[in-house]
């Protein structure tokens, strides 16, 4: 039996590595914030929906395939989280008798996975209980087809042939075998053969005599007592092995369903943190890579709401077919809040996930990077404008087709001319490379080139800035304009040099 709740042909690995820049990613766009909205104090939802973000799907069917499933969650969510205690349960049941399951001899392993299978077989049944009272509510192919094998193949024919094999399988009347002799008068081709049956009321008594031919082995002979133990391991040993792994097929089943479900249910939770918040929330509508599509109605930054902030501003982005965009403006006008609400809208909907806005249509990134401004190095080893090179340099290493990159203020620590000499060809590289470039600066002098030079595939943004200096967080498609106010940003890059220093006497 499998799961297939995260896609139709293949199981969730949550422990598959995590990308070279996860951290980075977690800290650079509050990713931790989600995670914490997602997991709801949960640790292993938690685990789950790191893993699913940082390697999403990226393919705009299997994305589809996974808002479908997330669609029944929501509309049934008493019912998968009815799934999800009972996956629990089940994987509850094999921790408690798992002693002495793969140590031991044959026997001990034999009745070991005998009685985990019988706690595991209670649990099919409640299962298959759940899927005939609640399998007709479920309309997504993932659900569907997920109840669909649980009808077929936990029917009560095969659970009751389960109970028959169980019962026989705890040798109640002892081990009945054969073998042969072989070369050196060894025995080979053990058999087991099937238990007597029990015949009136001596047999339920246990009292009814054995075989006419038998051998007694004498209480004190130990030699011959551990021969035939031995005898006996080697003709279990091959039904132990089928059914120690008959019920780990079994656990397996369980433990995944609980993983693909805990994924789902995560996703519910960050569904209802945002609805509680009265923050828009939609299922973004997936388009082919080569679309380089984002168009997106009353984006928000995600983490805004989730850390208790009231009355976010949303914006319109139109960028289809554009594989730059160029955010520029005043300085706290939500020129980077912007970049990272973009940034987040890509990693959620690749991952199946609702997106923080009213609409979306989105070719979802098959991975983000981001090269955020640093602090200086604190081994003074280098400064800056080369860490930020080595950065940069590591990201165009591992970047490919597809990919987002968001520079947030990349190469301000050094002059507008300088900066906008190193940035302008490694952004064109990436562009040729079909990458998508996301950038927030200050710097005229680079928004100016690329404006000149890439105005046919990109997109400028600015963030407006009142009169009286008042913000309101919304960018407009305009192009970049020579008071960038740079000197905010000058203040902010440099606030710790240009702090006196606390051991200096006061002026």
């Amino acid at each position: 039996m499998k799961a297939h709740l995260m896609f139709p042909d293949a199981d969730f690995d949550p422990h598959r590595a995590e990308p070279a820049n996860a951290q980075i990613l977690i800290d650079d766009l509050g990713l931790e914030t989600v995670l914490t909205a997602m997991s709801d104090g949960d640790q292993f939802f938690y685990q789950v929906a790191r893993s699913a973000l940082l390697a999403p799907p990226a393919s705009p069917e299997r994305i589809v395939y996974r808002q479908q499933v997330l669609t029944d969650a929501l509309a049934h969510e008493p019912v998968v989280r009815e799934l999800y205690d009972l996956a629990v349960a089940a994987i509850e049941d094999r921790k408690k008798s798992f002693f002495g399951f793969w140590h031991g001899s044959p026997s001990s392993i034999l009745a070991s996975s005998v009685t985990i299978l019988s706690l595991l077989r209670g649990r099919l049944r409640q299962l298959r209980a759940i899927a005939d009272q609640h399998a007709t509510h479920f309309t997504s192919p993932g659900f569907t087809a997920f109840f669909q094998t649980i009808a077929a193949e936990l029917d009560d024919a095969y659970l009751d042939e389960i109970d028959t094999h169980l019962e026989k399988l705890r040798f109640r009347r002892g081990v009945r075998f054969s073998a042969r002799l072989g070369k050196g008068n060894t025995s080979v081709d053990f058999v087991v053969r099937t238990p007597h049956e029990r015949h009136g009321l001596r047999g339920l008594l246990g009292t009814e005599p054995g075989p006419a031919h038998s051998v007694t082995v004498p209480d004190r002979d130990d030699a011959g007592a551990q021969e035939v133990a031995d005898l006996e391991g080697r003709a279990l040993n091959p039904v132990a092995e089928a059914v120690a792994q008959s019920a780990d097929h079994i656990a397996s089943f369980f433990t995944q369903l609980r993983t693909e479900l805990a994924f789902h249910l995560g996703a519910v939770n960050l569904h209802r943190a945002l609805s509680t918040r009265a923050a828009p929330v939609c299922l973004p509508e997936p388009a082919p890579p080569d679309d380089l599509a984002f168009t997106a109605r009353d984006l928000y930054e995600m983490t805004l709401p989730l850390r208790g902030t009231e009355h976010v501003v949303g914006n319109d982005v139109h960028a289809d077919a554009t594989s730059l965009i160029v955010i520029t403006g005043a300085n706290q006008g939500g020129k980077s809040t912007l970049a990272r609400a973009i940034a987040l809208a890509s990693l959620t909907a690749a991952a199946g996930l609702p997106a923080p806005a009213t609409a979306l249509r989105i070719s979802p990134a098959r991975a983000v990077f981001t090269h955020y401004r640093r602090a200086e190095d604190a081994t003074m080893n280098r400064g800056k404008f080369e860490e930020e090179l080595a950065r940069m340099r590591e990201i165009v290493e591992q970047a490919a087709p597809g990919v987002l990159v968001v520079m947030n203020e990349s190469f301000a620590a050094t002059n507008e001319r300088e900066g906008a000499e190193v940035a302008v060809p490694v952004i064109h590289a990436m562009l040729d490379a079909r990458l998508r470039v996301l950038i927030v600066t200050h710097s005229y002098e680079l928004a100016d080139q690329l404006h000149r030079e890439d105005a046919a595939r990109a997109l400028f943004l600015r963030a407006e800035r009142l009169p009286d200096g008042r913000r309101t967080f919304r960018l407009a498609v305009a192009p970049p304009q020579t008071t960038s106010y740079g000197l905010d940003l000058y203040q902010e890059v440099f606030a710790d040099e240009l702090q006196p220093s606390r051991s200096a006497p006061e002026s």
